[in-house]
């Protein structure tokens, strides 16, 4: 057998990233999903207002992680020149952006609250989610740390550390969840307020152990704020970040036009959106390992096994997500019921996951491209196409089906359904454009 045959595939290669982040971005929303669960056993306006506040907050918080993820390109393409220093002092550029950020998005987690029943959210669901936000506040500082440190480690291949984090934090977030929603011992019976604390512990400790897996900084890593270079990663970062706001902003903006439509449908939203959101985390994570396996071929000048590695990306997100949609079609009643005991939200779910079936591949696709895209450096397409997908097509037909025609929060999800096709589409057609020649490293 020839040196060359006893190589790693791509495929092999992509996915010895992939899985530990697929697994790591799954656990993430991990962290919400097991909240509305909890909370489920209290009540549905609570489980309803705790999942539209975890939305909301994440909606915010998601410009802020996207920002962050101008560190995937800048230190992939460092790593794959051989260039350490460079790629640890991206690091601590980034880790000052990430304050900055998590600085501007408080702002909007504080202040959404405030609108909620004028925009005819019923108050017990508004009284829910107002809570559950302002005691997420906290935490959002430790997301966005958490996404810049795992933008390094990811750049420098040590991603198992990340999937460990993922397990620790969620392990102590369903403990912490049901210690303080019901009270335990000395412990009072906080509810929503209890949620929400958990699951900011749980980020903390979840960034903390990512440390152990840096090691020692290369000689003449770079510190100190760079103004140029905070500005530099911006520029990068926020199309990535408005990207974000807008696939999430609709989702979000779904989910308050749910809750106009009772407890039930708010409640049955959020429960299919957390168990989407699982799938999406997966595909997300096979996203970011190919924008660091694009990003390390830049860097060493091979544009072929960038568009390699981004095709390879492609081929298995399909796989997994057509996979996904054979589970919701056939498990519906036992996925919901895990989340809620309520026969009206739990029917209402079930109606749902034909739609979350139908987007699995179109979602999959999207996050692919979005990171395979990101690994070359072009971010500012993502953002268009998201917005002209989700807000100029997803969003009409959303209102046309759920708000105006008779098929309420399903007819909404048919809406997001639409939207995502478009940007799957755009993202893949783009990239087979982008990769057809010559791909120039960042400067």
């Amino acid at each position: 057998m020839s040196a060359v045959s006893r190589e790693p595939s791509e495929l092999g290669l992509l996915w010895k990233l992939a899985l530990p982040l697929a697994l790591a971005q799954a656990g993430q929303a991990l962290m919400g999903l097991v909240d509305t669960a909890v909370l489920g056993r209290l009540s549905a306006a609570a489980q309803a207002g705790a999942g539209l506040g975890n939305s909301l907050s994440f909606t915010c918080t998601f410009f802020g992680m996207g920002v962050m993820l101008a560190l995937d390109p800048l230190v992939s393409q460092a790593i794959g020149a051989g260039d350490l220093t460079r790629a640890r002092t991206h690091y601590w550029q980034g880790v000052w952006l990430a304050l900055l950020t998590s600085v501007v998005v408080m702002v909007p987690v504080a202040l959404i609250p405030f609108m909620l029943e004028p925009f005819g959210v019923a108050p017990t669901v508004a009284e829910g989610a107002r809570e559950y936000m302002w005691w997420r506040l906290p935490g959002i500082a430790g997301v966005l740390l958490f996404v810049t440190a795992r933008s390094y480690l990811t750049g420098t291949g040590r991603v198992a550390i990340t999937f460990w984090a993922m397990v620790v934090a969620n392990v102590a977030n369903l403990g912490l969840d049901v210690a303080f929603v019901f009270g335990v011992g000395p412990i009072p019976a906080l509810g929503v307020m209890g949620a929400a604390i958990a699951t900011v512990l749980s980020t903390w400790l979840q960034l903390g152990i990512l440390f152990f897996g840096f090691g020692e900084a290369p000689a003449g890593t770079q510190r100190r704020f760079d103004r140029l270079e905070v500005l530099r990663a911006l520029r990068l970062g926020a199309p990535i970040g408005l990207h974000f706001i807008a696939e999430s902003g609709l989702f979000s903006l779904t989910g308050l036009l749910s809750g106009r439509l009772g407890e039930t449908a708010a409640a049955a939203h959020q429960v299919a959106l957390n168990w989407a959101s699982i799938t999406f985390c997966v595909a997300s994570g096979i996203g970011a390992a190919a924008s660091t396996r694009v990003g390390w071929a830049i860097g060493r000048g091979d544009s072929p096994g960038a568009r390699r590695a981004g095709l390879t990306a492609f081929g298995s997100v399909v796989v997994f997500m057509a996979l996904a949609s054979l589970v919701f079609l056939a498990f519906p009643r036992t996925m919901a019921g895990l989340m809620s005991t309520d026969p009206g939200v739990m029917d209402t779910v079930i109606a749902l996951f034909v739609v979350v079936a139908v987007f699995q591949i179109s979602d999959g696709v999207q996050a692919v491209g979005a990171g395979a895209l990101r690994g070359t450096g072009d971010t500012t397409f993502t953002f268009w196409a998201n917005m002209v997908g989700h807000w100029l097509i997803g969003l009409p037909v959303a209102y046309l089906l759920g708000v105006r025609g008779p098929y309420g929060v399903v007819g909404l999800w048919w809406g997001l359904s639409a939207g995502l096709t478009v940007v799957a589409l755009a993202l893949v057609v783009r990239f087979n454009r982008t990769t057809r020649g010559h791909i120039a490293r960042l400067g």
